[in-house]
């Protein structure tokens, strides 16, 4: 198990590097990274599939290096999750569409969102992050495991398409949470900009920064 001074985790950012929330059915910014920065502090933004609010991040390991957008920040926290899935729980909910390529539902989260859970899910989530990888250790593991169950609800098999959502985590914490932060990355020049305005490391993926490290 990785020990936890050696965890990396990631929270993926929209384009303006910021966090986003829904206020009703409007999207309004909810952290900026010179706020998460400036205050060490991460708060809970997602509010999605009858789940109480909370804070959505991955950690990085040898077999999850991929992350949920392009660009955002890297860092480190002695916080403990509330809980862990191994992929994004999207695919555990009862949406017949499930769409990968965020910006096809950014401007309709409220409806994307309002899915529900399918009865079962709970095989899915774990209370630590030791007892995720030790059940999931790599997202092909994890990839059989919940196309049987959608199989089993009544859905049909994901396409390979869908593939890209079990290749990062889920680490779940539902309050504000303290930490270090360690690097940006993004392949945008913002993203460097960012990096260098914050005397931060920068890397043009989360990817590149844990195979560096």
């Amino acid at each position: 198990m990785i020990p936890i001074k050696e965890r990396y985790f990631v929270k993926s950012l929209e384009e303006d590097f910021a966090t986003k929330t829904l206020k009703g059915k409007k999207k309004v910014s909810c952290q900026s990274i010179n706020n998460i920065i400036k205050t060490k502090t991460l708060k809970p933004n997602t509010n999605s599939f009858g789940r109480q609010k909370r804070l959505a991040c991955t950690l990085l390991t040898k077999k999850y290096l991929k992350t949920y957008r392009p660009q955002g920040i890297i860092f480190q926290t002695s916080a403990q999750p509330d809980h862990v899935a191994p992929f994004d729980i999207v695919l555990l909910t009862n949406a017949k569409k499930i769409v990968v390529e965020y910006y096809r539902i950014k401007d309709n989260l409220h409806v994307y969102y309002n899915h529900e859970l399918m009865s079962g899910h709970e095989e899915f989530i774990f209370k630590d992050i030791k007892s995720m990888l030790r059940r999931f250790s790599s997202p092909k593991k994890a990839w059989r495991k919940v196309n049987k169950f959608r199989k089993k609800a009544g859905y049909e098999k994901l396409p390979k398409t869908k593939y890209k959502l079990v290749e990062y985590n889920e680490i779940i914490f539902h309050k504000p949470i303290k930490i270090k932060p360690v690097a940006v990355y993004g392949y945008k020049k913002e993203a460097k900009e960012v990096a260098k305005k914050h005397n931060l490391l920068y890397f043009k993926s989360a990817k590149g920064f844990y195979k560096d490290k």
